[in-house]
């Protein structure tokens, strides 16, 4: 029988550009460097890593809401790992066989791309994003309309009950949220190009990968000055919700509505889905306790910043 441990974190891809403050990034990097220090302990043989995208994989050519991959790829966005990632493909599909047989439609993709919802909490935690084996489990969460909450607690806790079967140290690992509402197109609110990207997946060029990250930059400052339209982060929702997870009452998100959490906390804060999921893959097997409890509301990097480590309460 194997082990569970699990690490949620948000991620941002100011992290890894010039404009957060010295003090700010310094703060994040003593948090990571204790969650680094628990995953280091905990040494895991897998990891399985729920992740949002960014329209760099998925596109509304067809837009599954949960998605397992047997083979997956960095697609190097903002410094991220570019090329392959290290999927054992014969644990991936047995993952999704068992995620079907217990009722939940997902589907699978043998060459998954990856964005920096994937890659960089690799990076941030192991250095290299290939270090270890790993499952990616994408989890919608941009590409409206959206599934109710309850069907991602329920896909966590079919990948949950399955890891419990394998003979290995599984980390458990959500990538994104909380509170945050960065400049992303939508179906009704991109213009021309941007649109082609989103639903048909036209590659960006390097003058445009590198004109979105300029507009990144200047939306983060705008905001961070307080000269924005974007939605305000909501520290208040942010400690609510991880009172939620540090209670072990994650049931209770099964009453909540897309468009209460959007109203409340932005149209990125559909990120918590990744949290949801780790937490209820975890809770699969019984209570838990959070031990790292990192919070800071991080106007610069355009985000409520969060980390929890986990592990059963046993």
């Amino acid at each position: 029988m194997g082990t569970l441990a699990l690490c949620c974190m948000s991620h941002s891809p100011l992290l890894n550009l010039p404009g957060p403050s010295r003090g700010l990034l310094d703060d994040v990097e003593a948090a990571l460097a204790e969650a680094r220090r628990f995953v280091s302990d905990y040494d895991p043989d897998l990891v399985v890593v729920f992740s949002p995208d960014h329209y760099n994989g998925f596109f509304y050519r067809t837009m599954p809401p949960f998605c397992i991959g047997t083979a997956a790829q960095g697609v190097g966005d903002y410094g991220t790992h570019s090329g392959a990632l290290n999927v054992p493909a014969d644990v991936a599909t047995d993952c999704a066989r068992a995620v079907l047989e217990s009722g939940i439609d997902v589907a699978i993709s043998a060459s998954m791309d990856v964005d920096h919802g994937t890659v960089q909490p690799l990076q941030n935690l192991f250095g290299d994003a290939t270090a270890r084996p790993m499952i990616p489990v994408f989890i919608n969460s941009v590409a409206t309309p959206l599934g109710p909450v309850r069907r991602v607690r329920a896909l966590g806790t079919a990948i949950g009950t399955f890891l419990a079967t394998l003979d290995k140290r599984v980390l458990i690992l959500g990538s994104g949220g909380l509170s945050h509402d960065p400049p992303v197109p939508t179906l009704a609110t991109a213009p021309p190009a941007a649109l082609e990207r989103i639903v048909h997946g036209t590659p960006m060029t390097p003058e445009q990968r590198q004109a979105r990250q300029v507009a990144v930059m200047d939306a983060a400052k705008a905001f961070a000055d307080g000269d924005s339209p974007l939605q305000p982060l909501n520290p208040d929702w942010d400690a609510a919700f991880l009172e939620v997870i540090d209670g072990n009452r994650l049931a209770e998100v099964d009453g909540w509505s897309n468009d209460w959490i959007e109203r409340e906390a932005g149209h990125s804060a559909h990120e918590i889905r990744t949290w949801i999921a780790a937490f209820a893959a975890l809770t699969a097997h019984g209570p838990y306790r959070t031990e790292q409890r990192f919070y800071r509301a991080a106007p610069e990097l355009i985000a409520g910043f969060a980390i929890r480590t986990a592990v059963l309460d046993v």
